[in-house]
């Protein structure tokens, strides 16, 4: 039962459209996923897909499938994403080699669109305020193979003051009253009321005054929300342009949303196949330099020197750090960030022990290629036996990276006999 005080606002807020838009919460959900292109071309799966319009790599796919359970999704072959919230990426449009900026990101789903648009160049940072949230936003960039992001655990204002102008492009999902996610979420529905619209929008005036500052002149500010309230939406987006007269709105080209004022468009659940959502592109004046990032790195220690010759593995542009006896790889670009709360400073190479090198699970997910692994099949019953974390058999010696269908997954052990499991015993499936 939806709340009697939304429901009037909605039939104020839609007219004549308000049956369709209750008649559509009478549907099933859409549900929706995302190739990853920074694993290669997408495989055939085995279960059937319908293109979101509005995201290349977006499908629509039928729930009872449950791509979640295949091996892929292990793979970071594909991110289940609701197909709505793909939208306010694609007015992002990040490139690759651009400094971009996820200011609200977890759990992650944007985070790693972007992610795959950049094509691994250039540097992304993506931040959650709630560390629990912070923890789950980072395993999922490291289960799709990012190398060139970031993960703070900070709050916008800290973040703001430490990297002024640096971005070429920030996206503000903010959290909101989630009156778009009704259907999909009954926490929404029990949680909503009146004093938390309010309250949501006096946060996001809060958010995206510091997330300005993030944007440098002639950068792109993308605001977006999961909710139908004006407050939190126009609203918003009105206010931040009276206070901020260097941004003007930029008309998004999106022909499949309802255009608004001030650059904004929405998605409704009965015009499309899809849950609600808000966004409004927003323009910096001005023309001016990124401030540069700070150059050199420590040196690489002589154990990841030896374990990469052995495989033939060759990084990107960026540079090393440790933390403790754990071995990061950071983007070139990445700047100081010393005094912040950093979860994840790069690519997780792995951990330097006493005369030797342990690779990290986020190396096998990301590597291009290896020059020892073995590929099993994802329906293979060897594939079964890895995910439950049994040992398999195998002619390697050493580390070996194991693939699923062409795509890593993981690292096993070889002795010449058989191969040695690590695959990470909290992902193992019984």
């Amino acid at each position: 039962m939806l709340p009697k005080e939304f429901l009037a606002r909605m039939e104020r807020q839609l007219g004549e459209e308000y049956p369709d838009y209750l008649a559509s919460l009478q549907r099933p959900r859409a549900a929706a996923l995302r190739f990853n292109p920074l694993k290669g071309e997408p495989p055939r799966v085995p279960f059937g897909l319908t293109p979101v319009p509005w995201e290349p790599m977006g499908y629509y796919f039928d729930p009872d499938a449950r791509p979640g359970l295949h091996p892929y999704h292990e793979a970071g072959v594909y991110y289940l994403q609701e197909a709505s919230a793909m939208a306010p990426v694609v007015l992002l449009a990040p490139r690759p080699g651009e400094r971009v900026c996820d200011l609200c990101a977890a759990p992650g789903g944007k985070s790693t669109q972007i992610a795959g648009r950049m094509r691994g160049e250039g540097f992304l940072l993506c931040n959650e305020y709630s560390p629990k949230r912070a923890k789950i936003l980072s395993r999922n960039m490291e289960r799709m193979g990012v190398a060139n992001a970031l993960v703070t655990n900070e709050t916008p204002e800290r973040l703001a003051k430490a990297l002024p102008e640096y971005f070429d492009r920030v996206l503000v999902d903010a959290p909101c009253s989630g009156e778009g996610m009704f259907r999909k979420e009954e926490a929404a529905v029990t949680d909503w009321s009146e004093e938390t619209v309010a309250m949501c929008a006096r946060r996001q005036g809060e958010i995206l005054r510091e997330a300005a500052k993030l944007v440098r002149p002639g950068g792109l500010l993308v605001y977006s929300t999961c909710t139908f309230a004006p407050q939190e939406d126009e609203e918003a987006v009105a206010a931040f342009l009276s206070e901020h007269p260097d941004f003007i709105p930029e008309p998004p080209p999106a022909p499949w949303f309802t255009p608004g004022p001030n650059g904004s468009f929405r998605l409704w659940p009965h015009k499309l196949m899809g849950e609600g959502h808000f966004a409004a592109v927003l323009r910096r004046m001005g023309t001016g330099e990124l401030p540069p990032a700070p150059r050199g790195g420590e040196a690489l220690p002589k154990q990841w020197q030896d374990f990469a010759r052995e495989l033939g593995i060759q990084l990107p542009p960026g540079k090393a750090v440790t933390f403790g006896d754990t071995l990061y790889w950071a983007p070139a670009q990445c700047p100081d960030l010393r005094g912040l709360k950093v979860l994840r400073p790069g690519l997780e190479l792995g951990q330097l022990l006493r005369g030797r090198f342990q690779p990290a699970h986020a190396l096998a997910l990301w590597l291009p290629d290896c020059g020892r692994q073995v590929d099993f099949g994802p329906e293979s019953p060897e594939m079964k036996a890895y995910l439950h974390g049994d040992v398999l058999p195998g002619t390697e010696k050493g580390w070996t990276r194991v693939l699923c269908g062409g795509y890593g997954i993981g690292w096993a052990k070889g002795d010449g006999v058989q191969l040695k499991n690590h695959y990470p015993k909290g992902l193992r499936r019984n």
